[in-house]
């Protein structure tokens, strides 16, 4: 990126489903400009109804100077959004053959020194980019649902990603007040699929074996692990458990401590009855609940607990 960055006053989004929306709700609530492509004919309508739910948890972590629901705006073609924007997030369907097809076609529209980010999941920048052309700006921004609240995001490039994106991506998404991790190096799934998926291979083992139901785990981490979680992580809580010598200490007991608990490592194989347990288990976690009344009740726990954590925690890195 040998130009200056620009000064980020739009952000274009390709993709209004509940990753794109929760980028508008987000960038809206920090006082920017939105400009929205989406093929789907009823995207404007899905969007608004998503940022009317989210308006109000982020109300109460506190809105930016300027910051308006209605300055967001459809245009009629990918290119069109991407050639507007001072930065661009991809949130397209989280199939490898649509998302390389988008990227071919608006790549050339970019314009300089503007950062191209996609919302990917799992798929890394090489492979998104290997039968299009290579873009240095092009790098992955990865959120978690809602995106308008939780606050990480992975940020991680290729080996000819230049180093000036991801800073300026850092920078970008550390003005919407979330987290940003970057990573050593590019891998599928990223850093924080990886642990969430090692944790819901151990509970659909649970369920399978008829050690727990879906209650009962999904009680566990409500009410034990992610309290605590959210305050410090497993490797700080494994530090502060050994007093004198800190994690130290774990490690000439890690295998006769550790060895059952972690039998567990590839998924439980697939069967009815391990099907309809969660299913069963699920539909009695939503105790006849609408799936807008949860997500409610989910946005303002989680908006009190980021208010919380704002109060309470430094960041270590001092970014």
């Amino acid at each position: 990126m040998t130009s200056s960055l620009p000064v980020i006053r739009t952000v274009s989004l390709l993709g209004s489903g509940l990753i794109g929306g929760g980028w508008a709700a987000l960038s809206l609530a920090h006082g920017l400009d939105v400009v929205v492509w989406d093929p789907a004919e009823d995207a404007a309508a899905r969007l608004h109804s998503l940022i009317e739910r989210a308006w109000p948890s982020l109300q109460m972590l506190g809105l930016a100077q300027g910051a308006d629901r209605s300055r967001v705006r459809f245009v009629g073609s990918a290119a069109e959004a991407v050639a507007i924007g001072d930065f661009v997030q991809e949130s397209g369907p989280e199939r490898l053959e649509i998302k390389r097809a988008l990227l071919r076609e608006v790549i050339p529209s970019l314009r300089e020194g503007v950062v191209l980010a996609s919302s990917t999941s799992a798929f890394t920048v090489t492979e998104l980019l290997s039968e299009g052309p290579r873009c240095e700006r092009f790098v992955i921004g990865h959120p978690f649902n809602p995106p308008y609240l939780v606050p990480l995001v992975e940020v991680a490039g290729a080996d000819f990603t230049d180093p000036a994106a991801i800073e300026a991506a850092f920078a970008f998404y550390k003005r919407l007040a979330r987290v940003p991790v970057t990573m050593v190096r590019e891998a599928p799934g990223f850093i924080a699929n990886h642990l969430q998926a090692a944790l819901f291979r151990e509970a659909l083992h649970l369920v399978n074996e008829g050690i727990a139901t879906p209650e009962q785990i999904d009680a566990c981490l409500v009410h034990g692990l992610a309290p605590r979680w959210s305050a410090i992580g497993p490797f700080m809580v494994m530090h502060l458990a050994y007093a004198r010598s800190g994690i130290a200490g774990y490690f000439p007991s890690f295998d006769l401590g550790s060895e059952r608990l972690l039998a567990h490592l590839p998924p439980p194989i697939r069967n009815a009855s391990l099907e309809a347990a969660m299913s069963e288990g699920c539909e009695r976690l939503m105790a006849g609940r609408s799936r807008s009344a949860v997500e409610a009740q989910r946005d303002r726990t989680l908006a009190a607990v980021l208010r919380a954590q704002r109060e309470t925690i430094v960041d270590p890195s001092g970014k």
